[in-house]
């Protein structure tokens, strides 16, 4: 009897931490990927306690996460006068069992990708192979049509296809023909990175503004020994008229920091120059914010979406990177549980479709930043003493509210069993 075969479409973080949790648990897959060649693409991230928990029970060590980023001691936000709204520790300084990582995207990327070669063999990732639809067969098998990178089709067989394509997912597309564009809220996002010397804790994330207009920084790399400066990444949003939809080319592009720096140019405080540390960039990319709205469930018969191509949301509760491990690991406890079959697929989506499409509309909604909205509506976003405008007992009551929403409550995730429990294999199914 033939092992079962997973295929993935899709090799970004969350493709390749389903085929990592594959290898682990037993099960043969293949990564279709489109691009034909791996870069580290991309500025920073932020990886919540909860998967960080995952990574470490795929075998990840703080070593390899600090070659990629560093553990974050804080999470701030400060109004548009330079006051603090809020802060509060993160990670194992917050009590979590687990560090939060504030990491660089394009190389923890790579790291998943290494990884899993390593373990898995050279072969298991297909680049320069798209996913561009499906077919259900009688054999209750599904066939991948695939478009190589010199324009050939091929198609592939398995006993199931995990669609982790990303937010423009072709497996998506074909799964929910009638599905609303992707959705873009008015605001516009300049991300780059600098190197400069990092504030408050070393290891802050900071959220600064109004909820309308704002920027968001926090360090990506240790600080170098000699020069003391460290990676930092940045976003600066701005949010506009949508009313006739986006008419930028593209959705992710390299600028100049003159094309948005006016927005920002009085923004100096005693400890934080923010003209200067634009103009000082390395790199800098402009997109907009954008999501899509949920879908009922994630599951056409033995084809199944994650990651993005089954919850793009908002970055402002930094949890995409995340949700996509977590995914990936609840995939994995439900194959263990159920075997490479239908019913694996339909126990993920009923567990996770309807609380991560909620975490969608709530990271919408401004997510923990939701704050800053608070204060603006108080007090326009300038204030003396926080206490004034709201209370600490409402501050904290906010902030918990969102990470039990966000699944990562600290006794919650603290004192839950693995996902996956050690050395748990999947018993061989031939079919779906």
């Amino acid at each position: 009897m033939p092992r079962p075969l997973v295929m993935i479409a899709g090799g970004g973080i969350g493709g390749l931490a389903l085929a990592l949790t594959l290898d682990q648990i037993g099960v043969q897959c293949a990564v279709f990927e489109a691009v034909p060649e791996l870069h580290p693409l991309g500025v920073g991230i932020n990886l919540q306690p909860n998967a960080v928990r995952e990574l470490y029970d795929l075998g990840f060590s703080e070593s390899d996460l600090d070659s990629v980023g560093l553990p974050a001691k804080e999470w701030a936000l400060v109004g548009l006068n330079g006051n603090d709204v809020y802060s509060e520790p993160r990670g194992r300084l917050a009590g979590y069992n687990w560090p939060q990582y504030a990491v660089h995207r394009g190389l923890f990327h790579i790291l998943l990708f290494e990884k899993l070669r390593e373990r898995a063999g050279a072969g298991i990732v297909r680049l320069g192979h798209r996913v561009t639809g499906y077919e259900h067969n009688a054999d209750d098998t599904v066939t991948a049509v695939i478009e190589r990178s010199d324009g050939s089709i091929s198609h592939e067989s398995g006993t199931i296809l995990i669609g982790a394509d990303g937010i423009n997912s072709a497996v998506r597309a074909q799964m929910h023909p009638n599905q609303p564009p992707i959705h873009w809220g008015g605001a516009i996002m300049w991300r780059g990175t600098t190197q400069a010397k990092p504030i408050r804790t070393g290891s802050s994330f900071v959220g600064l503004g109004t909820h309308r207009h704002r920027i968001v920084f926090y360090p990506i790399s240790h600080p170098d020994p000699k020069t003391g400066l460290a990676t930092i990444n940045w976003i600066a949003e701005l949010t506009v008229d949508n009313s006739e939809g986006w008419k930028n080319q593209g959705w992710f592009r390299p600028v100049s920091v003159d094309d948005f720096i006016h927005h920002f140019e009085d923004w100096t405080y005693d400890w934080l120059d923010v003209p200067s540390l634009f103009r000082q960039a390395d790199v800098v990319y402009e997109n907009p914010m954008i999501d899509r709205d949920p879908v009922p469930t994630w599951q056409d018969d033995n084809v199944l979406l994650m990651g993005d191509a089954a919850h793009a949301m908002y970055p402002t509760g930094s949890n995409g990177g995340s949700q996509a491990i977590v995914d990936a690991r609840v995939l994995g406890a439900c194959l263990v549980a159920h075997g490479v079959t239908r019913a694996a697929l339909t126990a993920f989506d009923w567990q996770l479709c309807g609380p991560i499409s909620a975490l969608i509309l709530r990271n919408r909604g401004a997510g923990p930043f939701g704050l800053l909205n608070i204060i603006d509506d108080r007090c326009g976003g300038e204030f003396d003493e926080i206490d004034d405008v709201i209370s600490p007992e409402e501050r904290t009551a906010f902030m918990a509210d969102y990470k039990a929403a966000a699944g990562f409550a600290i006794e919650r995730l603290n004192g839950a069993p693995r996902t996956i429990a050690p050395g748990a294999r999947v018993r061989q199914t031939a079919t779906a």
